[in-house]
């Protein structure tokens, strides 16, 4: 199946035979089609185009959270929307941002400013978008507790605002996206400024680096916790399967909850461990 009709569209890049590898953290080798979106417009084009052939797609945020299988029968998209930088200069009331928009510089931002609450992505490596589907976080918070509204296309190339609300978000997950929504932008909102964030943001950015295993290549953590009582790390380190390895992936030996990449490793190993 060829996607090479992606490249007539002005705004996309289409690479045909793709190395993935390049597009996630835990660099698994796969290849596939890929589609790189450069405006909101040309996304609205090319998913519309996609539906009307009856064809599938994937979305990339920064592949940080995601173990790619590789197939001919859908195309993987990533956004690549200009971010205008100078949002960030100054502490703001809210902030529209573009799904593409890397966490990081959003950190970066709120250590600065001591902005409340968004200590809660500290070290999280992805775009907004991807981080707003999965509800990302880390024992400080989630992102969910401060994104006011997300701008969503629909599979079939409608536009939608959804006002988050209690419930909008739960635990590494969402309730208001439907199978494939793409996240366009997203309003964050400014929750108080407290001189101490940066420290707060400080201590756990040095925290992450002495029980992760940061500079491996990973997808971050595999499993949810069941609980405040039941960390997955734990109970694989109380099972026995601390050792495990399978082909190029193993159970790390910093955090048992991640799986390392020794560079050769395969999806089939990743679903095998």
């Amino acid at each position: 199946m060829s996607f090479s009709w992606a490249s007539s569209i002005e705004g996309v890049d289409y690479i045909e035979n793709a190395q993935l590898s390049k597009h996630t953290t835990l660099k698994l080798n796969v290849i596939g089609d890929l589609a790189l979106v450069k405006t909101p417009d040309a996304l609205k084009i090319l998913v519309r185009e996609i539906s009307k052939r009856k064809l599938s797609y994937r979305t990339l945020g920064w592949g940080a959270n995601q173990v790619l299988s590789g197939t001919k029968k859908a195309l993987y998209i990533k956004l690549k929307f200009e971010f205008d930088r100078e949002i960030l200069s100054s502490p703001r009331e809210r902030y529209h941002l573009p799904a593409s928009a890397p966490l990081n510089a959003l950190q970066s931002h709120a250590q600065k400013f001591g902005l409340v609450g968004w200590e809660a992505i500290t070290g999280v490596p992805a775009s907004l978008g991807g981080a707003i589907v999965m509800n990302a976080g880390t024992a400080l918070g989630e992102i969910g507790d401060f994104v006011e509204s997300v701008e969503i296309l629909s599979s079939s190339g409608d536009l939608r605002t959804h006002r988050v609300m209690e419930g909008s978000f739960v635990y590494r997950g969402n309730t208001f996206l439907n199978e494939g929504d793409i996240i366009i932008s997203a309003v964050l909102i400014n929750k108080g400024q407290d001189p101490s964030i940066s420290e707060k943001i400080k201590d756990y950015m040095n925290y992450r680096k002495e029980s992760q295993p940061l500079r491996a290549f990973t997808c971050g953590c595999v499993w949810k916790n069941k609980g405040p009582y039941h960390k997955a790390g734990l109970m694989i380190d109380k099972s026995g399967l601390g050792n495990l390895a399978v082909g190029g992936l193993e159970v790390s030996s910093v955090h048992s909850n991640f799986f390392e990449n020794n560079g050769e490793g395969t999806y089939d190993d990743f679903q095998e461990l």
